[in-house]
């Protein structure tokens, strides 16, 4: 494994081996993806310093050091881009690594800590990145102005080259790389003109696409120290049970198994690989106490929540008089009810880490770190380590959809535990296998939406109830915004609106999916909706179009994905169309799909139009990928996806045959058009999710006639 380790002193601006740093320096061994071959790069040349924005090589190279982790949705590729149009780099000179974990210095500039989510990476990056180009830049003029005698304001620069056309005299970025580091940087600097861009806006290949087809990408699962120490854990069938005893006569019989050991979260098997890890675990006999676990079954949990309709629940949104409006003869209502079930994120890469304790007492993490800075602090807390002698390696990541955004850390304090348990002088991998992880909790939560609403005689919606119950993602005993987001701001003109919040507690650990709140309160927003617009004989683009309030973007969205579609023209025979439009993270996506059944009576989606308005577009090429990312993700958890708990509590799915994504050959055909916009970039990887569920459900129920009342609409057994 060709890991390199480079520490330098930390300053603003530092000078090194000829390289010119903009940011602050530290540590290191985190692979270098480059745009000139898409591999990682290694050797000397590639000057792999880190906790920097920006690092000049001596061979022209500029490595940006991303504050976001590279799990597929492409901060690398869009935060180079940002400074490479501002320093007037060639793309191909371009690479990227992972910043070191500093909550300081690399903070989500939306969280203030480091930490990738919310689909915030570009947006809290735009102008940071882009000042921090534009800084070297600036720089490097002032460095060849030096060394050239000539006025810094005769001098251009140009894909990679720093020229004086007077002078004739020319110059790559490495070799004013050392005389530019000893400058005083300017206090501001200022940004191109948009109307100027020459890459913000195009298509350009992704940085890591390379090493990840051809192999040479390193995952945490593909760093295999000598004599490294495998271990993984036994957890319950039920959430929150806890150990009462265990026999592990039989795990220790398992050649290979090394030790086995209880740990706060379940029983850990220690081996000198994988197989004998799992194979000692499969024969671990543990006796689990259930007095504190949750034994309801989902049918239960159901029934209970619709309980919780009858208390008294949190105000989330409240205009005109609702009770009144409803007390109206003249108008005609719907009421409906939804159930949301419980959701795993499912990554193809599970949960894993690597620790390795060094020579001088200090140890250095690998694992794909959505909050790094959290990990970080809880590794050197639980193997009793000051911060400063933990050093947390970002590595890039097989997805993770929510899945590693933890309070707490609580996979890192599994992790650490597991190590902290050995005597530390063997390198030690944790690993999650793909059950432990589905059956692993730390789900989207099950949800239950009860919804009224009512037309006039005019068709247009003028009262609107709806009702939400669920756990707080958040664990407050108040308003949960990530519970009502997407309902509580209904984008509709509607003069009576009420939207109250239930939380509910149980012992299933929730956390955020891919999209939050918008996962449930779109689809719910949009199918009743569009079920209300049915009843009134309005037409679905034009009817939402009528309620809109007066937000251009959603109207922009919404317009252009029925041109794509060419909306209104004649539908194939046996095949039927929806659309839903959703504004979530500050972005606006509508979709319209198209859908027919199979013989065995499966929703079968055909194509997909979908168009997008995220501001200022850094790259169309990711922005369409992530699109259709979304779409494949969203569908799968709508069509097959539900973690349910069955008789007494225990949970039923395990793995991709019975927690299914959609096939390859079940992928439909995607048309996206990113909407051309001036406004501030936002994100990307998450908005893509809630229309698709809601445009699928109302193409099936002018399809089929019946209205989907819960989720996945292929049903799945629940015990």
């Amino acid at each position: 494994m060709a890991i390199q380790e480079i520490s330098t002193t930390r300053r603003s601006f530092l000078a090194g081996t000829g390289g010119l740093v903009i940011g602050f320096a530290l540590m290191p061994k985190i692979p270098v993806f480059a745009a000139e071959k898409g591999v990682q790069a290694g050797g000397a040349d590639s000057l792999m310093t880190l906790n920097t924005f920006v690092r000049i090589g001596p061979d022209d190279t500029v490595t940006i050091l991303s504050k976001h982790i590279e799990f597929g949705q492409g901060p690398f590729t869009g935060l180079a881009t940002l400074v490479a149009e501002e320093l007037d780099a060639d793309w191909g000179q371009m690479r990227a690594v992972h910043s070191p974990a500093d909550d300081k210095v690399y903070a989500n500039l939306a969280f203030g800590l480091q930490g990738t989510g919310g689909s915030s990476s570009i947006a809290n990056s735009y102008e940071q990145f882009r000042k921090a180009g534009a800084t070297a830049r600036a720089m490097l003029v002032a460095a060849a102005a030096d060394e050239w005698r000539v006025p810094a304001s005769e001098i251009i620069v140009e894909k990679g080259r720093v020229r004086h056309p007077g002078s004739g005299k020319e110059s790559g970025f490495g070799a004013l790389a050392t005389k530019a580091a000893s400058i005083k940087p300017p206090p501001d600097v200022k940004l191109k003109d948009p109307a100027k861009f020459t890459l913000i806006g195009q298509e350009l290949p992704r940085l890591d696409t390379v090493a990840k087809t051809n192999g040479q990408a390193i995952f945490t699962l593909d760093i295999v120290p000598d004599d490294l120490l495998v271990v993984v854990v036994a957890h319950p069938d039920h959430f929150g049970a806890a150990v009462k005893s265990f026999d592990d006569s039989e795990a220790r019989k398992v050649k290979g198994v090394v030790e086995v050991k209880q740990l706060p979260q379940g029983v850990a098997v220690y081996a000198d690989n994988t197989f004998a890890a799992l194979k000692g675990r499969s024969v671990l006999k543990v006796d689990w106490d259930l007095s504190n676990a949750e034994t309801r079954s989902s049918d239960q949990l159901a029934a209970d929540y619709a309980k919780s309709l009858t208390e008294k629940g949190v105000t989330a949104a409240e205009k005109g008089d609702v009770e009144k409006a409803f007390g109206d003869k003249g108008l005609k209502t719907l009421e409906a009810q939804i159930v949301f079930p419980f959701l795993a994120h499912a990554p193809m890469e599970p949960l894993d880490a690597v620790f390795i304790r060094a020579a001088d007492g200090s140890l250095d993490v690998y694992n794909g770190a959505q909050f790094p800075g959290m990990d970080k602090n809880t590794a050197a807390k639980i193997v009793g380590l000051d911060t400063s002698k933990v050093r947390l390696n970002t590595q890039i990541t097989g997805g993770s959809f929510g899945r590693k955004a933890q309070f707490g850390s609580p996979y890192m304090q599994e992790a650490a535990a597991a190590f902290a348990a050995t005597d530390q002088s063997r390198p030690v991998k944790h690993m999650w296998t793909r059950e432990d992880d589905i059956r692993g909790g730390y789900y989207r939560p099950m949800y239950l939406h009860k919804m009224r609403g009512a037309i006039n005689a005019d068709g247009r919606i003028v009262a609107w109830d709806q009702a939400i119950v669920g756990q707080s993602i958040l664990g407050k005993a108040d308003l949960d915004s990530t519970s009502v987001e997407g309902a509580s701001d209904l984008p509709y003109d509607v003069p009576n609106v009420r939207v109250i919040s239930h939380n509910v507690k149980l012992a299933v650990p929730p956390l955020w999916w891919r999209s939050v709140g918008h996962t449930h309160t779109g689809f719910a927003v949009e199918t009743f909706l569009d079920e209300l617009l049915q009843m009134a004989g309005k037409d679905p683009v034009e009817g939402r179009l009528e309620q809109l309030k007066e937000d251009p973007r959603y109207a922009g969205v919404l317009k252009k994905a029925a041109e794509l579609a060419d909306w209104g023209a004649k539908i194939p025979e046996g095949r039927q169309r929806g659309v839903a439009v959703v504004k979530s993270f500050n972005t606006y996506v509508s979709q319209v799909v198209e859908v027919s059944a199979l013989a065995d009576g499966t929703p079968r989606v055909h194509k997909v139009w979908c168009a997008v308005d995220c501001g200022v577009a850094i790259n169309p090429n990711i922005i369409k990928a992530q699109m259709e990312g979304g779409i494949g993700y969203g569908l799968g958890a709508v069509l097959f996806d539900a973690v349910t708990l069955g008789k007494g509590g225990a949970i039923v799915q395990s793995n991709f045959h019975d927690y299914r994504s959609i096939r390859i050959n079940e992928m439909p055909d995607v048309e996206v058009a990113v909407i051309k916009s001036g406004e501030p970039p936002t994100g990307v990887g998450e908005p893509g999710v809630p229309p698709i569920g809601p445009a699928t459900a109302n193409a099936w129920r002018r399809l089929t006639g019946a209205p989907v009342r819960g989720l996945p609409i292929v049903a799945v057994a629940t015990s």
